[in-house]
This record gives C-alpha cells, structure tokens and sequence, in this order.
C-alpha cells in the first residue's frame, strides 16, 4: 500500500516509520523545512527509543521518504493519514481543530485517484464528518471515504505499542474504506493482534473514553496516596493489593506528582468540554482534572515542609523535568508546575534530566543543568526525584547524602524506600502515601 503521513510529530513521525517497517511504501510530509532536512539527513527530531535506528533501516530499504511537497506525496496514495497537532483551544477548552482542517482541505486539492483519508489526530467526536464536508465542498468531483484511527502510543515505548498493540482501533463509513484500512492493517491481524472496525463517532469517543479513564486510575491513587499519609497507610502496599484483582487490573496505580504529557492534560480537558456542550456533564473527569492540579501543589508544599518552611536561599536539586521518562516531551509535565514554584521562593534550583534539557531549557527559566546527580547535589539542601529515569534508581544514596548541605530528599516517585534513606544517611525522606 502507499501511504501518505501528514505530520511528523511524535504520532505522525512514530506511525509512518512503523507502518513503512510493515511493508508499506510511506512518504512523510511535513511544512518545516527543517524538519524535514534533519529527517532527510537521518537526524530524528524527537526522542524515542528504537525509532532512529527503525527509520534508518526503512529509509535504505526505499520504503520511507521524507518531504515538503503534499501535492506529490499525495498523488497516488492509497491511504492518506492526518497526524497533526490538536492542541486545547485557548479560552474554552476546545480541542483546537485548525491543523486538522486545513490539512484536509490541502489533501482535498492534491488528491488524483481515490484514497481513504485517516485521521490519527485525536479529535472530537464528530470531526470526521467534518473532514468529509471539508474534502467534498473543496473539491465535488474527489472520491474518496474517510476514516477514525486513533493512536494509543505511550510516548518511550510507543515502537512496541504500534507493533504489539493491545488493540487497533478503526473507524470507517463503507466497506471499501474498510477494506483498504484492512490491507494497511494486514500485518498485525496475520499475528492475531486485535483489530475493532467500527463507526466513527465510536472510535473517536474510544480514544476519549480511554485516556480519561486511565488519567482517573492515576488520579485515583494520587488521592489515595494523600490519605494514606494521614492514617499511616503504605500506598504501594495498597497498590499491590487492589491492583491483584482482575477487575481493576496493576497498571496506572503508581503515586506521584499528578499526570502531564501530550494526551492525558488535553485529552480530559476536550472530553469535559464535550460533555458540557451536549448538556451531560462529565462530572468524573472534571473531578479529576482539578484534583490533578492539587496534587501538584500539594507535592510544592511537601517540598517546603521539607526546606524548613521556606525556600528561599535553599540550594535544591531536582531529578527528572519531563513528564515521563525515555521520552524528552514536557508537555504539561509536574515540573512545569512544581519548579517555577522553587525558583519564585527564591531556591537556586539545579536540574538534571538525561532528555529534557532540548525543550526544558526555554521552558524552565532561571535553573541550572547539570549532567550528573553527584554534581548537582554539592552542598544541596533538597534533592528531588521528580521523573523516575533509570539513571535514578540506582543512586549510591550515601554517596549522594554526604555531598549535600542537608541530606534530605523528596522521592516523588517512590523509587526508595525511607529505610534505605535513612541507612545512607538522610536526615528526612519523604515519598508520596507513605
């Protein structure tokens, strides 16, 4: 099959890498030409591990090209996907729809023979729909379907997430679009992986429905956690042991500094805005957004408990900035929230982050990167484990205790345990729900 992948961020640059390794012939198209000259030159603007190598290995076997040129990508494809960005709408919290659209009406315009139109942008329910109108009033005489694909990668792992999927999900009007995105699709349903073909307003309410489900378990045992430190409570004893049922399931019941990153933040925030404009409010995931902001804050005050009340004139080192690791992503990381924070109380703030000094050093003004843990906990009052990198846990925590001014740390991550700490020679640990 030929594919055309509008978009190369994370989705779109993950996707068609992923799909040229299936078999396909896919051409990437992008309107920065600089993006598009670092993927020419091998160069993968993203971090995520695996993909570098994968591309490599697609781009010499003449499968995968990169480009500026929609119009010829477009001719001839068999399948054209829209992976560009949906970000939140400012003032209402719309998913903003711009991207999307003009994408399609360009596609419109390009289009020679027909061709399944895909969207794999998260979007709202009903969008395409409005794709379709969008195509047919541009251009009368194109034939063509549409068609809901939503994407379910988790950013650091998202190569084994696309080829071991627990689920493909497929949103089609017809069966030739149905038969098309089979084809497309062949590779996974030959090694029995599930594939659910659907209509469209099920499937862009199932990517919805899922992110905000998941952003709720999180949440869910954030509140938990802040129980479990008033009556004494273990959360990763409690964790364990409700994640052992079948019904609930171990997954997203970790404690921590409250969820970020591209999808969960925004994905809640359309969903909630969906809701209020049909008149049914969704009052679950409303809760959860809000308590989600809490939690950050509540972890900015278990931070200056720590710091003796105050933080200024503090020296403190903070352990991981993006969201998540293995990914450099610090879309609405806690970090965004938790280090201003730091830095307006007047601590000198040192940050170490194996990725995210790329997007971190615009976004976090005024702190000072260091490339080593040692280094940045010199004469420190506080070291705070903010993202649970690998790097991170397997510190020589005596080593680290006798480097600072006040070994004390924050473990927003649960990494260690308050014993281990303890033994190395902290004067106070702090996890979360313990």
């Amino acid at each position: 099959m030929r594919i055309t992948m509008i978009g190369t961020g994370y989705v779109g640059l993950v996707s068609g890498v992923c799909f040229s390794d299936f078999g396909h012939d896919v051409i990437c198209v992008d309107k920065d030409p600089r993006k598009i000259e670092m993927l020419q030159g091998g160069e993968v603007p993203i971090y995520e591990p695996g993909l570098g190598d994968l591309m490599g290995k697609n781009v010499e076997a003449g499968r995968l090209s990169f480009t500026t040129d929609l119009v010829g990508a477009v001719d001839g494809a068999d399948a054209v996907f829209i992976a560009v960005g949906t970000p939140t709408r400012r003032g209402d919290g719309h998913a903003d729809l711009t991207y999307v659209m003009a994408a399609a009406e360009e596609v419109a315009m390009a289009l020679t023979s027909y061709a399944v139109i895909v969207t794999k942008s998260t979007v709202p329910v009903g969008t395409n729909r409005k794709v379709k109108q969008v195509v047919a009033k541009a251009r009368p005489d194109a034939e063509f379907d549409v068609a809901s694909n939503p994407e379910f990668l988790r950013e650091g792992a998202a190569i084994d997430d696309f080829m071991r999927p627990d689920r493909v999900v497929v949103g089609v009007q017809t069966a030739r679009a149905s038969e098309v995105m089979d084809e497309i699709y062949r590779p996974l349903f030959l090694r029995d992986f599930p594939v659910v073909t659907t209509d469209l307003e099920s499937a862009e309410m199932i990517k919805y429905a899922a992110n905000a489900f998941l952003a709720t378990k999180i949440t869910f045992i954030n509140e938990i956690a802040a129980l479990c430190e008033k009556v004494g409570a273990d959360v990763k004893e409690v964790s364990k042991g409700i994640g052992m049922d079948g019904r609930i399931g171990n997954k997203f019941l970790h404690a921590g500094p409250g969820y970020g990153g591209s999808c969960f933040p925004k994905d809640t925030t359309a969903l909630a805005r969906i809701g209020q404009d049909h008149a049914v409010p969704q009052n679950i995931v409303e809760t959860v957004i809000r308590v989600n902001e809490d939690i950050k804050h509540r972890m900015i005050e278990k931070l200056r408990d720590l710091c003796d009340g105050t933080f200024n004139g503090k020296i403190i080192s903070v352990l991981g900035v993006t969201f998540k690791p293995n990914t450099d992503d610090m879309r609405d990381a806690p970090s965004l929230t938790i280090v201003p924070a730091l830095v307006g109380g007047g601590a000198k703030v040192r940050v170490v982050d194996p990725q995210g000094f790329r997007e971190g050093e615009a976004l976090l003004p005024g702190v000072h990167w260091n490339d080593d843990p040692y280094k940045s906990a010199q004469n420190a009052d506080l070291v705070v484990i903010l993202t649970e990198w690998n790097e991170f846990r397997a510190l020589d925590l005596k080593k680290l205790a006798k480097k600072m001014a006040t070994p004390r740390m924050a473990d927003l991550r649960n990494v260690y345990s308050a014993r281990d700490a303890k033994r190395a020679g902290f004067d106070a640990y702090e996890g979360v729900g313990r």
